[in-house]
């Protein structure tokens, strides 16, 4: 072969070599493109050595609500008084074994997992629930909680240190969706600050959100689904037929967000509505849809970002969270499944955020527990996996 040969053909074998570089170089471009333009959602990872093991051989029962305050200081309630104990748990308070005994009812963790305060139960003054349910801190630190066993028609409000501060409404009443005087048994309280205004998921026997005030807890305004005047009557959710007009219930969680829009779990229907804090309705949507029985929406928390741009969606019945956008409500990712291992659920209940954005829930049932889930950062869906959020190694 000539030198002009060989020449024109090194000259065109690296003309091909460069051009597939250039095409391999467009193709990684437009993959960091598209990476950069998918959307992003908030990862978490369980950590599974929160909370710290409870002191005095305590255990907890069916754990149904949860609170964060100023400091991420975590409370949770719970049901001390659960009939597994006597005849399955508790051989301590019976005599026969060494372990264990109910913890309060109401139990502060400092943000390191450990107990720093527990108290609770009847006293003086005031008619403590029949079954513990929700529980919400004030700014100024007081504690409030509901109830949804019989005759739980009322809410509680205690210090941080459980000296007794408030009975709001009347114990012992029937269900009466459009009373003034009186809830029936009351899922879940959500504070603003701003307004001085408590949002009551008035609940599992009525079928409402009522608003009282902060300080006094003097009676303002309720409301029905779409902002109808709510009715008591009873409705069986079928997702082959058109949304009902009324809440099918319970009304699990009734959340404030910072943009003044209240987000109203209707636990029956799967669904979640959205209003305006004088009860105009705005919009709704629906999450695991076909979901029957005990239903899909029990509680959400948002994240702690300025624009709360994500919704955390507590799903008891399918053992999961859910992570919504908070402006279209559309589903984006999941974490969770039914089992008992961290990280996994049985009976997802209550859900909150601390400032850090790490979550925590609770779970009711037999699962018994508080977990706590570290955010990790906002990551692309395609980073994000179905089941237990486990770390690889050490908890950022």
């Amino acid at each position: 072969m000539t030198r002009t040969k060989r020449t024109c053909t090194i000259l065109g074998s690296a003309a091909v070599l460069l051009t597939l570089l250039q095409l391999g170089q467009n193709h990684l471009n437009q993959q960091v493109i598209a990476a950069s333009n998918e959307r992003m959602a908030p990862k978490m990872l369980v950590d599974p050595f929160w909370p710290q093991p409870l002191p005095n051989k305590w255990i907890l029962g069916a754990t149904i609500g949860i609170a964060i305050d100023s400091r991420d200081h975590v409370y949770i309630v719970h049901r001390n008084q659960d009939s597994n104990f006597a005849t399955q748990e508790i051989g301590l308070d019976n005599g026969v074994a060494e372990c264990c005994t109910a913890a309060p009812p109401i139990i502060e963790f400092d943000p390191e997992g450990n107990v720093v305060n527990a108290w609770g139960g009847p006293g003086q003054g005031y008619t403590w629930p029949d079954s513990n349910h929700g529980l919400e801190i004030a700014p100024n630190g007081n504690i409030w909680i509901g109830g949804n066993g019989g005759g739980d028609s009322h809410m509680l409000v205690f210090s941080a240190n459980g000296d007794f501060v408030r009975e709001i409404g009347l114990p012992g009443e029937d269900v009466d969706s459009n009373s003034t005087e009186h809830f029936n048994k009351v899922a879940e309280i959500a504070i603003d600050p701003v307004a001085n205004e408590a949002y009551i998921a008035d609940g599992y026997g009525n079928k409402r959100v009522a608003v009282v005030d902060v300080a006094t807890g003097a009676f303002k305004r309720y409301w029905g689904a779409y902002g109808n005047r709510p009715s008591d009557a009873g409705i069986i959710y079928d997702p082959n037929e058109p949304l009902p007009q009324q809440f099918v219930g319970p009304v699990h969680c009734a959340e404030p967000s910072n943009d003044g829009l209240i987000y109203v779990c209707d636990r029956g229907a799967d669904r979640i509505q959205v209003f305006r804090p004088d009860g105009t309705f705005v919009k709704e949507a629906q999450v695991a849809r076909n979901t029957r029985g005990a239903g899909s929406a029990w509680d959400i928390a948002f994240s702690r970002d300025a624009d709360q741009e994500f919704i955390f969606l507590a799903d008891g019945s399918n053992f999961k969270v859910h992570i919504l956008d908070r402006n279209s409500l559309e589903k984006l990712a999941e974490f969770g499944d039914g089992g008992r291992q961290p990280g996994l659920f049985y009976g997802t209940h209550s859900i909150a955020s601390d400032s850090r954005g790490n979550i925590y829930t609770t779970e009711t049932y037999e699962g018994k527990r508080v977990q706590k889930f570290v955010f990790q950062g906002l990551r692309a869906l395609s980073d994000h996996t179905t089941g237990a959020p486990w770390p690889d190694g050490e908890i950022n």
